[in-house]
């Protein structure tokens, strides 16, 4: 069974999706993207500042379903320039300890949704 995780604090979905399923255990987050949920305005000053809105956003999406980024097991990264990596890296990497971090994957794509430069999605369990 699942059930759908939703808050105000991260955007609204765009689009036919749910900000996470929650089955069993296991979160799946939808990805995010840099919009702040207070405004609705896209945060594109640079790359890590997008970047920490999109962090802020999952952060938020994981409260909701009780779970912290220890919780968090996989990530996918969708970045529009790999020469963007290391400012996405030093931001992504301050919310995770070292030591029990998440796999993941990070891939270059030729656009994302409005255009921005960095989407993440997340699973997770309890």
């Amino acid at each position: 069974m699942k059930k759908i995780i939703t808050t105000s604090k991260a955007p609204a979905p765009i689009g036919p999706y749910n900000q996470a399923i929650l089955s069993g255990n296991t979160l799946y987050t939808s990805g995010q993207i840099a919009f702040n949920p207070k405004t609705g305005v896209l945060v594109l000053d640079d790359i890590k500042t997008e970047t920490a809105q999109v962090m802020q956003n999952l952060k938020a999406v994981l409260e909701a379903a009780n779970m912290t980024f220890e919780h968090v097991i996989k990530t996918s990264i969708f970045i529009s320039n790999m020469d963007d990596f290391n400012q996405i890296n030093d931001i992504y990497g301050s919310y995770f300890n070292d030591d029990t971090a998440p796999a993941r994957e990070t891939v270059q794509v030729a656009k994302l949704p409005k255009n921005v430069n960095v989407e993440i999605s997340m699973i997770a369990v309890k």
